[in-house]
């Protein structure tokens, strides 16, 4: 059990010391990967950013998706879910949805670019995966980026994801670390004794506190 996401963060960070020497890039899905995020990459003296990938919600049930897209265009479809979502549907939602990645951009990581991933450990990092698309959309990202090594790091999961995306085929992650696998995994709220929805306004504070600590002393 979590305090919150800056102690899930700072437990995660521990579990991840062996990746210092690779010097990594910490990427952390927003918005609820970012304080964890944060963490890891502050522990392991590391360059941080954004990923940011989003849900394909059915359009009948917004809290339930049937994939995920990520800020490149990678895009991840639930198997079987065209038996109930239309060509036309999927590609409307994408559209959509690469939308709200601009705007999350443009506010969360102001108009900066995902860094340059060719040939380096990437640690992807949110506060947990529930269903796996965004997570899988967002490895697919790193993929294309041409990272050397991808690594999903998360507090929380539950087995049967864990081991999806370990075996995923078109984007194949090298490892996984994993801190808590409930054997009754509900939601990833289960393991956070304070959870609450977080708001830009969060994220921005957060990526402006990172600025400010690794600016050069003058």
């Amino acid at each position: 059990m979590f305090k919150d996401r800056r102690d899930a963060g700072q437990q995660l960070a521990r579990k991840l010391e062996p990746y210092r020497v690779e010097d990594p890039v910490v990427l952390a899905v927003p918005r609820g990967g970012v304080e964890v995020g944060y963490q890891v990459a502050k522990y392991l003296d590391a360059d941080f950013s954004l990923l940011i990938a989003r849900k394909l919600p059915y359009p009948d049930q917004p809290e339930a998706g049937f994939g995920a897209v990520a800020e490149n265009g990678s895009a991840v479809i639930v198997e079987g879910a065209r038996r109930w979502v239309s060509e036309e549907t999927i590609k409307e939602t994408i559209q959509e949805q690469r939308q709200e990645i601009v705007r999350r951009a443009a506010v969360l990581r102001e108009g900066e670019p995902l860094p340059d991933l060719e040939g380096r450990t990437v640690i992807l990092v949110d506060d947990g995966i529930a269903m796996g698309s965004t997570m899988r959309a967002a490895t697919k990202c790193c993929r294309h980026e041409k990272a050397g090594k991808v690594v999903v790091a998360v507090p929380v999961a539950s087995r049967e994801v864990a081991e999806q995306l370990g075996g995923e085929r078109d984007a194949p992650v090298d490892e996984i670390v994993v801190l808590e696998q409930p054997r009754f995994f509900r939601a990833v709220a289960q393991v956070y004794e304070r959870w609450y929805d977080v708001p830009d306004s969060e994220v921005v504070a957060i990526m402006k506190r990172w600025r400010a600590e690794r600016r050069p002393s003058e």
